[in-house]
């Protein structure tokens, strides 16, 4: 019996410590922030040093010097659709990202065209982007941070924030191109015609509005699109058709009630509307 318990021991203890991993936080954390603006997907995969307690700028980090914008491996940046960077097409794709730091005057932010460039191969020919950008002071961000911000259908912008500074890249999108392409795709579906409305509607292209909801309208009448039609001729100052159309989408809505996600909004309007 002695034997046997001796045999197995040290099987046992060889397994717990083959199996046993140990988990602890890295000093630069992984991080990957995604915004959508317009139609365009802007994806930043870096990661994430912390200050602690040392003099980033002119220290840890010497200015005019090429820092590849976090810790560890390349910072990258991918956008999903062509956009523009200080008046420069960027196709879409990965892209590398530096930052020149300086002292009292612009920094410079790079996008490289080599995904996995570092600072000791990075070839100035292969730089699609090299901005000068305006250093601008925050409250103090223990660990770097990048975000997308200020976005709409034709713009945003890609921050850092690291330490007391914030450096900012103005993106700009080509949303409106985009999107015409794909209303020359359109599926011949009410749902299509009804989203291409409520698009054209948003630009502020009532007539064309009109003619993609009346479309939808045609294949499959539904409070959605009734709903779109009235909101297109609100804007249009048809305020007589817009109380009708949004009336024809509340009685439409009210018969299947599960599916009236609307139903609030076109209560509220056509109380307003009935006043006008």
């Amino acid at each position: 019996m002695m034997k046997k318990l001796l045999f197995i021991l040290p099987a046992l203890v060889l397994y717990v410590s083959s199996s046993a991993q140990l988990t602890l936080p890295q000093p630069s954390l992984k991080a990957v922030v995604t915004q959508t603006a317009g139609l365009t997907d802007i994806t930043i995969d870096y990661s994430s040093p912390a200050v602690k307690g040392r003099t980033i700028w002119g220290g840890l980090l010497d200015y005019d010097q090429v820092w590849r914008a976090g810790a560890n491996s390349s910072t990258k940046v991918t956008f999903s659709e062509d956009v523009m960077i200080d008046g420069k097409d960027v196709k879409k794709g990965t892209y590398s990202v530096f930052i020149i730091p300086r002292n009292g005057s612009d920094w410079s932010f790079i996008l490289n065209s080599v995904a996995t460039a570092g600072e000791g191969n990075r070839k100035d020919a292969d730089d699609v982007v090299n901005v000068k950008v305006k250093p601008t002071a925050v409250p103090h961000r223990e660990r770097l941070a990048y975000s997308v911000v200020d976005f709409d259908n034709d713009k945003a912008t890609i921050q850092m924030e690291w330490e007391k500074v914030r450096v900012s890249l103005p993106v700009k999108l080509n949303t409106t191109k985009q999107a015409e392409a794909n209303l020359n795709r359109l599926n011949n579906t009410w749902r299509d015609y009804n989203n291409a409305a409520r698009y054209a509607l948003e630009v502020g292209n009532h007539d064309k509005a009109l003619g993609y909801v009346s479309t939808s309208i045609q294949l499959t009448d539904h409070w959605w699109n009734n709903w779109t039609k009235a909101q297109v001729l609100n804007a249009m100052g048809k305020n007589k058709e817009a109380y009708e159309a949004a009336s024809k989408a509340k009685k439409m809505g009210d018969e299947n009630p599960d599916g009236f996600f609307f139903k609030e909004d076109v209560e509220m309007a056509l109380k307003n509307w009935k006043k006008m």
